[in-house]
């Protein structure tokens, strides 16, 4: 028999919440994003009427301005967003047990066992969209199918609220006609690969021999293969907000760009000192480093790298963070965001192999020293205690974009 899979899409999830605590934005345009006057100017999502402006997630304040005049822009409100994020939650609860997140606006649900009782998955997934519309005042759009793979696919295409079935005998002729970035996990450069070689279709990816896809993408090629052929069997991993956390990150959109080395350096340490206090609070150590930042033409890239032994020392992680820009970015552009990411972590209080090339004396000594400033900043402020590279930096906006804490989301 095969699984029945729900994915729930919470549509336009923070602009539908800002609108729903406040009824007088119901018919403006809308969308929710960084302080326009400090320059943290990137949309985060849109409503549909914004969305008819040609307005874009990513897109910098002031061209969403220069398309839509009138939109309203608003300041995230990440408390609200999780409340009602785990709200759905519980509604999703009242039918099955097996609930994935996918961040904070998509869940996978998997409906195997619930059938009996709630009839098929159609009819749960109606249900559940009438119940977050007059519980929540939200609305969702909801893919049903035998994968998750499918099920993703079938909730994005149509919105808003609204349910897309694919089974067993409809899949070809409603996903092998839509074009092969569709596909979850097919991104820009993926695209291109699969171009090169003829494949511009879901439809012409399924028909297309395994062994050449391999040979292209390595065991990637496979795995797509395997989606677009639905045969995707990965399990709906129950999972909350409150499960293992697998990395800490923070990141800043900046008054003015970066626009070399030294720029990138304090921004980096001060970044650094956030994610080596939030490590300690959550008695962690990490592994690895990741990187991740957008130009001022909104091109993205993210590298990381391992560390040598575990650690929350604020020192490695920026001069981990900062080795890997100076490795692979060459400044043809300046840089209008970036995020410093503590991955690969391990609870502190867990033996692990340490490395002969690291010097523990030295670490401990310097684990003491952060914990000291730490508790200086915390007690009398965050700029008592501060490091002189990191004075009149006029980059860094006065209120911190971003704190990411992100639990594990997908199983893959």
């Amino acid at each position: 028999m095969d699984r029945v899979i729900l994915h729930s899409d919470m549509n336009s999830f923070y602009a539908s919440v800002e609108i729903m605590l406040n009824p007088e934005l119901r018919n403006k345009p809308v969308a929710v994003g960084g302080s326009t006057e400090e320059r943290h100017g990137i949309i985060l999502t849109k409503n549909q009427i914004a969305k008819k402006y040609g307005i874009k997630t990513g897109m910098v304040n002031w061209e969403a301005k220069l398309l839509c005049p009138d939109l309203v822009i608003i300041t995230p409100h990440y408390e609200q967003y999780i409340k009602y994020s785990k709200m759905a939650r519980e509604i999703y609860s009242r039918y099955t047990d097996k609930i994935e997140p996918f961040g904070m606006d998509e869940c996978w649900l998997d409906m195997t066992e619930s059938t009996e009782l709630f009839g098929n998955g159609f009819d749960i997934a109606n249900n559940i969209r009438k119940t977050i519309k007059s519980e929540l005042g939200l609305t969702v759009s909801i893919g049903v199918s035998f994968n998750k793979i499918f099920a993703k696919l079938g909730s994005d295409m149509k919105k808003p609220d609204a349910i897309t079935v694919i089974n067993r005998e409809n899949y070809k002729d409603k996903v092998w006609n839509l074009p092969v970035e569709d596909l979850f996990y097919v991104g820009p450069a993926t695209k291109r690969k699969l171009n090169s070689i003829g494949v511009q279709t879901i439809g012409n990816l399924a028909k297309f021999p395994v062994n050449i896809l391999k040979d292209k993408l390595g065991k990637n090629g496979i795995m797509l293969s395997t989606y677009a052929n639905g045969a995707d069997t990965s399990p709906v991993m129950p999972q909350d907000f409150e499960s293992q956390i697998k990395s800490i990150g923070h990141g800043l959109t900046f008054v003015r760009d970066l626009k070399d080395n030294n720029d990138a350096w304090q921004v980096i340490f001060e970044l650094s000192q956030n994610i080596g206090k939030k490590l300690r609070k959550h008695h962690l150590l990490c592994g690895g480093i990741q990187l991740s930042i957008r130009t001022s033409n909104l091109w993205y890239k993210q590298w990381q790298s391992l560390i040598d032994g575990n650690s929350r020392s604020v020192r490695t992680i920026a001069h981990t963070a900062q080795n890997l820009l100076e490795t692979h970015f060459n400044w043809n552009d300046t840089i209008r965001s970036l995020t410093v990411r503590a991955i690969y972590l391990v609870p502190d209080n867990i033996p692990y192999q340490r490395s002969l090339f690291v010097d523990d004396e030295k670490n401990e000594n310097t684990e003491k020293l952060e914990r000291t400033v730490e508790v200086l900043r915390n007690r009398f402020g965050p700029n008592t205690v501060t490091y002189a590279s990191l004075l009149n930096n006029d980059k860094i906006p006065n209120i911190r974009l971003e704190e990411m804490i992100m639990p594990k989301l997908l199983s893959r």
